[in-house]
């Protein structure tokens, strides 16, 4: 049966391969000032290790809030599990955050989905329907299985490419390019070298390939092209999104509309302003030749 003890922080490891970075950030100072203020509401949960010590399950950031505020023990929850049982309640006790990086849905996905393996058919609820491994991870985390599938291949990433994911999802701008889960996942497919050659011509160029484009890298690397020479005049070639945009000022372009058009379709209000600006550079034209003939 569990146990609710008073441990040491001194004597508990931090979960092997935890897959949940824990930053140094206002989030866990406040955490901090609230374990200060009103104490450790929730403990911590923890296994025993052979050599005495524990494994701690659940509360990664509670913990390091403790230890950065001088708290030496804490309640905690004494477990007795096996790995396996270890690896799946650590990913479930951690996907309550409210954002969790694309790199660490990657890696608890694979963890879980491993252990679930491991331990086969005991992982079946014999009273429900029958789940593959995937189907249970993907309902646990409320994924569909494509999905989870994305995210399990994100871990065949090298570490440089998979921040750029991260970095896209944060949305903070510390990178001047970005790249979202479907071309990462094409990208995953590479060997390591070909993709260590695909993130430095996206450093030098200052581009992501986007899904089409990292479709068609995938299919240089089967019928091996990969090279820098193709990647560059891939990457090169102007996306959809990456059209040049000229802004306007839309009060101006519509008061200078004449009245019938102002609810027309865009596509309609386009024509008349392109042949409005064909018409004026015919006079401007004219102008000019009457001016050269001195008329």
């Amino acid at each position: 049966m569990d146990k609710l003890e008073k441990i040491r922080l001194s004597q508990i490891d931090d979960f092997s391969n935890h897959p949940f970075k824990v930053n140094n950030d206002d989030s866990l100072k406040e955490l901090a000032n609230s374990i200060k203020e009103n104490g450790l509401l929730n403990p911590i949960t923890v296994r025993p290790k052979s050599n005495g010590r524990y494994e701690l399950i659940s509360g990664h950031r509670r913990k390091t809030a403790m230890e950065s505020i001088g708290i030496e023990e804490a309640n905690a929850i004494i477990k007795e599990l096996t790995d396996d049982e270890a690896t799946i309640e650590m990913v479930d006790s951690n996907m309550y955050r409210d954002k969790i990086l694309p790199s660490e849905k990657a890696f608890a996905y694979k963890m879980k989905l491993d252990a679930l393996k491991h331990q086969g058919k005991k992982t079946l609820d014999p009273e429900g329907p029958k789940l593959t491994s995937a189907q249970k991870v993907g309902a646990d985390a409320k994924e569909s299985v494509t999905n989870l599938k994305r995210y399990v291949r994100l871990t065949y990433l090298i570490p440089e490419l998979l921040k750029i994911v991260d970095e896209t999802y944060l949305k903070e701008k510390k990178l001047p390019y970005t790249m979202g889960l479907k071309p990462a996942v094409e990208l995953s497919y590479l060997n390591k070298d070909e993709q260590i050659l695909i993130h430095r011509m996206i450093v030098y160029e200052n581009k992501t390939p986007n899904h089409a484009q990292a479709i068609q890298i995938r299919k240089m690397s089967r019928n091996k092209k990969l090279t820098f020479d193709n990647i560059e005049n891939l990457l090169c070639e102007k996306k959809g999104n990456q059209q040049e945009q000229i802004q306007f000022n839309k009060d101006k372009i519509y008061n200078a509309l004449p009245f019938e058009l102002r609810n027309r379709d865009k596509r309609y209000q386009e024509d008349y302003i392109v042949k409005a600006i064909e018409c004026y550079k015919k006079m401007e034209q004219k102008k000019k030749e009457d001016e050269e003939w001195g008329f």
